[in-house]
């Protein structure tokens, strides 16, 4: 049963693979600033144009169907050209590998930094991901999703449970699933589910760690213990540098050649009207009003 699920799985991920034509990133990535930025442990989420890509982004309700984990340069694996393989990732048909940075140039990115991760636990999540390099992708994974190849409706509630649905070999695994792991092994927090316990007075979190298959691309972008980093803005930005393709000139009361508040030709210059000022009284009512006393 094992190997009809594989070969079933190997076909669907075929088809699954295919790229959308018409893709155009609203926001593509910077490659300089993106590659002088990122660092070690960093996750980089994608918005991907394949067919899965779009299932994801669906039953997630997110931008992103894919996450990668950046670990630097890997000793022994590049590409043809000398680019270092700085990215573990696990991707449908081939499983857990390594990839360059420059992969996902051409896609809308985004950078999720762990907030206070120690130097040491950075190392160990890199050195967890790399050492998982060779694993298989999750197979039974791809069967369930073939049932969303139909674009029937599906409630909210059960999402994420059906698209986290999988043989549950720990050789075997989703690219979210890969990464949550990686920090799961130095107890770093994604998304955990907190209990309230203790008195009125005293009161504490306890932290519970989801199963690692729940874990979503998404999860990343919207957990309170990742920084979202923007290269652009990090690294220093300035509108006023911006080429603009059309050369518009910009309005004239933009551009300050106009004064809002100037008088049209031929209109009277404004007058202030005086402050009210007591009225003299006369003799004659002065007297008037003595008779009436």
């Amino acid at each position: 049963m094992g190997l009809v699920l594989d070969t079933v799985g190997k076909w669907i991920a075929a088809y699954l693979q295919k790229e959308v034509s018409g893709y155009e990133p609203f926001t593509p990535s910077d490659p300089e600033h993106l590659r002088d930025l990122i660092q070690e442990g960093d996750v980089l989420l994608v918005e991907g144009n394949s067919r899965i890509s779009g299932i994801i982004k669906y039953l997630t309700q997110s931008t992103w169907s894919h996450a990668a984990l950046y670990v630097g340069p890997i000793d022994g694996a590049s590409e043809p050209d000398g680019e270092p393989h700085v990215l573990i990732e696990a991707e449908i048909g081939t499983g857990v590998t390594s990839a360059p940075l420059s992969k996902y140039f051409q896609y809308h990115t985004r950078l999720c930094r762990p907030v206070g991760l120690s130097y040491e636990d950075r190392v160990t999540v890199c050195r967890y991901a790399i050492n998982r390099i060779g694993f298989g992708y999750d197979t039974k994974n791809i069967v369930d999703l073939m049932r969303y190849l139909v674009p029937l409706p599906v409630p909210q509630r059960w999402r994420r449970r059906m698209i986290a649905f999988g043989s549950g070999d720990p050789t075997k695994m989703i690219c979210s699933a890969l990464i949550a792991q990686a920090f799961e092994a130095v107890r770093y927090p994604i998304l955990p589910k907190i209990t309230r316990a203790g008195s009125r007075n005293a009161r504490r979190e306890i932290l519970h760690i989801r199963d690692s298959s729940l874990y979503m691309p998404r999860d990343f972008d919207i957990s309170p213990y990742f920084e979202i980093v923007k290269p652009t803005i990090v690294l220093g930005f300035d509108y006023l540098s911006l080429h603009w393709a059309d050369k518009q000139k910009p309005l004239a009361e933009v551009a300050g050649a106009a004064n809002p508040f100037q008088v049209g030709a031929g209109s009277p210059p404004p007058v202030s009207e005086p402050a009210d000022q007591p009225q003299p009284v006369l003799s004659e009512e002065v007297s008037a009003m003595r008779g009436h006393s």
